[in-house]
């Protein structure tokens, strides 16, 4: 069933895939991996330390799978542009 252009869900992940695309937002994730890392020695390295970490990315990047596919099932013009594109790259 493909997406309304105009529901809810697809205005939400057009705005999320906007905000998440900025060079912040991966500065941010960067701080988070860092802050993260600094505080190994705090909790001895243990499988609680490591499971917050795996535990958020996984979730964040399971999410992320769903917004991006929506945001390009949206965009068809996007999606025909990036094809023509790789097809032109590989031919060199």
């Amino acid at each position: 069933m493909p997406a309304r252009i105009n529901s809810p869900f697809t205005r939400f992940a057009k705005k999320t895939s906007t905000y998440t695309g900025r060079p912040a937002t991966f500065i941010i994730a960067v701080l988070v991996i860092v802050v993260w890392a600094c505080t190994g020695p705090l909790f001895g390295y243990g499988d609680t330390w490591q499971l917050v970490i795996n535990t958020g990315t996984t979730i964040i990047t399971f999410l992320m799978v769903f917004l991006i596919q929506n945001t390009q099932t949206c965009l068809p013009a996007g999606r025909t542009a990036i094809r023509k594109r790789c097809r032109s790259s590989s031919m060199s």
